[in-house]
């Protein structure tokens, strides 16, 4: 495999701007179209031997056939990504730049890295005339960013075709450095479940009136209460069975004091749970429900008081609580019946992958074949994924990006200045390959 020149073709699907967007209104469609026909320009080989169909608005969903009935591995990924506006960007986000070995650009990692890496792979193996020893589909959602049914489309599809499959592989862990407390080395994390998801919306009402006669405990003044008495009333911090898993395998390469420490992990749940929610904001996202206030809204003029204050709550609900548990809980702790608050959406968080089988195994495998210093561990995926709408139909689905990356390009995604390395790409495209051959 070429990494220059794959780094070139994600450069060149990184410049169509497939940006989501709730608003059905602001999708440009036709960025989107051109995004799925430049595909079977750009991998000629893979679109002559891969069956391939569109479902829904523009998900694909592609069938590399094996003539053998076992079942099937499904890479996934997704080419929609989010929008730019109002972030400092240095370089235009939709140029594709490749410079100094660094790919720039809006969905450099996130997450059309992935999908050029997975069809690199599928590409030199379709043209050196390998057939995988199992049936192999590609799922490439349109819709992940606002969470969409590209994924449950294909679900759909492999269900209604009596596919049940043997592994699903999507977006989530990577390989990173130093941000596990105590590991120095590089660690390759591998999502076996993931937080669940749960919009709330706060809402308070007042008479209103003129701004230069206000009243005390008006409608944004309860609403700040709420919302400071959540912040000061955080979710518990708790070590979950997945967690302990990777505090495990993780602490068999840490440092002497902390390998001590991680080694005695299931005796000492609760401190090292402590120890985690205070370690990072990575780290404390792992170890609870979290709670973002991401939107405020009050009166709609400067001098009249508000009728209405409302605020948006994102929440990642932890394993081990529910969506109707984190309500009740957010209830109790905003102690305000005048405060209205209504759940938008929500789903519980994904049930929990194998990791003590051959699918398993396999990923970690890939994984040492680019990475042979890293350390692989389990671990929860606080973010959501499409890969949740597989968990229905499998229990082997795992959640990782095959990147080595920093601190900084992490910070990246979804933010200002995605990039890639070149030689990150490359390494990732050599993991789906050894995933591929050795099925």
């Amino acid at each position: 495999m070429d990494a220059d020149a794959a780094a070139a073709r994600l450069a060149e699907l990184v410049r169509i701007p497939t940006v989501s967007s709730r608003d059905r209104g602001e999708v440009d469609a036709g960025a989107f179209s051109r995004f799925r026909e430049r595909l079977t320009e750009l991998y000629p080989a893979t679109h002559r031997v891969l069956e391939r169909e569109v479902l829904g608005d523009g998900a694909l969903l592609y069938r590399w056939p094996s003539g053998t009935d076992a079942p099937p591995l499904v890479l996934m990924a997704h080419y929609d990504v989010v929008p730019v506006a109002g972030q400092d960007w240095s370089r235009d986000p939709f140029f594709g730049l490749v410079e100094d070995g660094v790919v720039h650009g809006r969905g450099a990692i996130d997450d059309k890295g992935a999908l050029v890496a997975i069809l690199e792979a599928v590409e030199s193996l379709v043209a050196a005339g390998s057939t995988p020893a199992r049936d192999v589909y590609l799922s490439f959602g349109n819709d992940e960013e606002v969470a969409g049914v590209g994924a449950q489309l294909a679900v759909e599809a492999l269900t209604a075709r009596g596919v049940r499959p043997w592994a699903v592989l999507d977006e989530g862990g990577a390989v990173v450095t130093g941000v596990f407390p105590g590991v120095p080395g590089p660690t390759a994390v591998v999502g076996l479940a993931e937080k669940g998801r749960l919009d709330v919306e706060l809402v308070t009402t007042d008479a209103g009136g003129h701004a230069s006669a206000p009243v005390r405990g008006g409608a944004p003044a309860r609403l700040a209460r709420a919302i400071l008495r959540i912040e000061d009333a955080p979710f518990p911090a708790r070590l979950h069975d997945v967690v302990l898993g990777m505090v495990d395998a993780l602490g068999r390469h840490a440092l002497t004091g902390y390998r001590a420490l991680f080694a005695h992990a299931a005796y000492l749940r609760p401190g090292l749970a402590l120890v985690l929610s205070r370690a990072s904001r990575e780290a404390n996202a792992l170890v609870r429900t979290t709670v973002a206030i991401t939107e405020l809204e009050g009166s709609k003029a400067r001098n009249v008081l508000a009728t209405r204050a409302r605020a948006h709550a994102d929440i990642r609900i932890a394993l081990g609580e529910t969506v109707q548990s984190t309500v009740d809980r957010l209830r109790r702790v905003i102690d305000d019946p005048t405060v209205e608050l209504t759940v938008v959406s929500g789903n519980d968080p994904s049930p929990v992958s194998r990791a003590d089988n051959e699918a398993f195994a396999l990923v970690g495998a890939a994984i040492r074949s680019v990475y042979p210093d890293a350390a692989v561990a389990p671990y929860v995926m606080v973010q959501a994924s499409d890969a949740r709408h597989f968990s229905q139909v499998c229990d082997s689905v795992y959640r990782f990006m095959p990147f080595d990356v920093t601190r900084d390009e992490l910070a990246a995604l979804h933010a200002a200045d995605e990039r890639i390395t070149v030689a990150a790409l490359h390494r990732g495209a050599g993991f789906y390959r050894h995933l591929l051959r050795h099925l």
